[in-house]
């Protein structure tokens, strides 16, 4: 049953796109945030429905599609190099095989965030991509937090739709793409068109951030807590009075702490002794190995080059006894651990010719988004009012996401490559509404000059 009415709701948005081929843009991001082919028990997981909406996404907007509007940017210039640089790398990989099944999907993930924002040519679509990030997102989100509240938390216990810990389905990641999102909900809720404001898109953005906020607390995820107070930080650029914002946010969190559970007070508590948590004290170590393989290999080894670090680390072991704690260090050997960060993930898959380009890539993104958020601050008519929030809340996000890759490995992670698109897409709309406007702007100085030299002809 489950599978049918996966299917029968993507073949109803397969129709409806012969008419608005937009909508097969966007029911590509909906199958690859939720995934129904995951979901789904038999006959939905045959189907190669993620292809099936890919093609029609490109092939509706090259055959169906008005492209006014649409250019190649440097940051899509910047995403096609690192898609190249990829590929090659992948040919030289130190494992193969192991390479070329992460290529599968990363190829798929920098071509469509290279391709969205050729469609993204009108407010409704920049909103209705924003949207369905939100709700996709949502989507899962809910189910957590509902779960949360319920009891069904716990590091690596609380179960998503699917039983895979990978993608956006992974505890960590999920916590930061919730969190790093919160500001695109609110903007929704102040400038939508789609759902206008009113009391109940406010109740449900408010049991939606809600939500949002005890993914970190249900999955337990350390680097979650991080974007929360990220968020915090960020949000009081934005905020009129601030010393209420502080005030109401600690009186929030002391609020919280009683239903918070033991176990997720024991983990938070390895931030400020990382060397007394097994994964914690790996992330270190790997790092150190990182620094040293791009030492001999500055090219970087290929996908998944992690698997041929090794080394070992000396690690506390708490001995309790009564009413006594003894403390020994033992030393740990490991090998073929993650790099845990994007930045050593990059480094060390992409060398240092990939790190560049991806820096570069997420660096022009938030020097974009703070000069579209000063250019257009302030604006009154409400067709230009939204542009400055949502380039806020766009490069909030942004930086929530960088916080949470310092700790992850999620460099190529698709839900925000397509956060980049839409980034894209945005500055791209803005460019072209001043461009109209410069061009305006020359043609009347042009008439006014002509009229004053025939009004000075005719006096003479």
């Amino acid at each position: 049953m489950l599978d049918l009415v996966f299917l029968a709701f993507i073949g109803y948005v397969l129709l409806l796109g012969l008419k608005r081929p937009f909508l097969w843009v966007l029911l590509y991001v909906y199958i690859d945030i939720l995934a129904p082919q995951r979901i789904g028990y038999s006959l939905i997981a045959t189907l190669p429905v993620s292809l099936i909406a890919f093609a029609a996404a490109f092939g509706g907007w090259l055959a169906l599609d008005r492209k006014e509007g649409g250019r190649f940017t440097v940051r899509q210039g910047l995403m096609l190099a690192l898609l190249v640089y990829c590929w090659w790398t992948t040919g030289h990989a130190d494992f193969p095989a192991d390479a070329a099944t992460k290529w599968d999907w990363v190829w798929k993930a920098l071509l469509f965030a290279i391709f969205l924002p050729f469609t993204l040519t009108t407010r409704a679509r920049i909103e209705g991509l924003a949207l369905m990030l939100v709700l996709a997102i949502a989507t899962i989100v809910i189910g957590t937090g509902m779960k949360t509240v319920l009891g069904g938390g716990g590091y690596q216990n609380l179960k998503f739709f699917v039983n895979d810990n990978s993608g956006v389905y992974e505890s960590s990641t999920l916590a930061t793409v919730a969190i790093g999102l919160i500001p695109t909900i609110w903007w929704l809720v102040r400038h939508g068109t789609i759902f206008r404001p009113h009391w109940t898109v406010t109740a449900f953005a408010v049991a939606l951030t809600f939500a949002c906020l005890m993914v970190p607390i249900g999955t337990e995820a350390r680097t979650g807590l991080l974007c929360i107070a990220a968020l915090a930080v960020l949000l009081l650029r934005y905020t009129k009075r601030r010393l209420v914002f502080v005030i109401g946010a600690g009186v929030l969190g002391l609020t919280a702490l009683p239903f918070l559970p033991q176990s997720y007070y024991q983990r938070m508590a390895t931030l400020a002794e990382p060397g007394g948590d097994e994964s914690a004290s790996t992330r270190v170590a790997v790092w150190e190995w990182t620094l040293d393989y791009v030492a001999q290999k500055p090219l970087g080894g290929g996908f998944d080059a992690y698997r041929s670090n090794r080394f070992t680390y000396v690690m506390p072991v708490k001995q309790v006894n009564g009413n006594t704690t003894t403390v020994t260090y033992q030393e740990v050997e490991d090998k073929g651990r993650a790099f845990h960060s994007s930045i050593f993930e990059l480094l060390g898959e992409q060398g240092w010719p990939g790190l560049i380009i991806w820096l570069a890539l997420h660096g022009l993104g938030l020097w974009q988004m703070e000069r579209i958020y000063r250019r257009w601050k302030g604006a009154k008519d409400e067709a230009e009012a939204w542009i400055s929030p949502l380039a806020a809340a766009l490069e909030m996000g942004a930086l929530i996401y960088l916080v949470g890759a310092l700790f992850q490995g999620i460099g190529y992670q698709p839900v925000m490559l397509m956060l980049v698109g839409l980034q894209i897409g945005l500055a791209t709309y803005c460019a072209r509404i001043d461009s109209v406007r410069a061009g305006r702007e020359r043609s009347r100085k042009r008439r006014e000059a002509i009229a004053t030299k025939m009004g000075g002809a005719v006096a003479a």
